[in-house]
């Protein structure tokens, strides 16, 4: 039986992990738009040029695809953590878990022991805030590649 305090303290250390992964990926997708955004300051922007929509529609697909990426690395993690502490019996109810309470959904069809559960509350935030963080990063994104394509 695991202590509320033990909980806490376990999926305290879980949660910089998925936080630190994200950053990452944001970080590197920062890098490469300035690259792109270096390279275009040269050429003249049409803004009826079927080229600038594609533009836009590869950078913002790219960037959502990038930062998926980085969310499945996270649920990932969560699943291992579940599968560390014994909570499941097969990988699959652990990414199952992980992927439907990181995202909030939470069907309940599947749910952690009951000396674990502090821990789904947990993911949950976890995930509540990194989906809040792309989604800032996205519209960022959005923003600045509509300014530059001036469109």
């Amino acid at each position: 039986m695991s202590s509320i305090v033990t909980q806490i303290f376990l999926g305290s250390l879980v949660i910089p992990i998925t936080i630190l992964v994200q950053v990452w990926f944001i970080r590197t997708a920062i890098v490469r738009l300035k690259v792109m955004d270096h390279t275009k300051k040269n050429s003249p922007a049409i803004t009826s040029d079927p080229i600038n929509t594609f533009k836009v529609v590869f950078v913002l697909s790219a960037s959502t695809l990038w930062l998926l990426a980085a969310l499945s690395i996270a649920i990932w993690v969560w699943a291992g953590f579940f599968q560390l502490l014994g909570c499941f019996e097969s990988l699959e109810e652990s990414l199952y878990f992980s992927m439907v309470s990181f995202t909030t959904l939470g069907f309940g069809d599947v749910t952690l022991p009951s000396e674990w559960r502090i821990l789904s509350g947990m993911i949950a935030a976890n995930g509540l805030v990194l989906f809040g963080l792309n989604t800032a990063f996205l519209i960022e994104v959005l923003h600045r590649t509509l300014v530059r394509e001036h469109i």
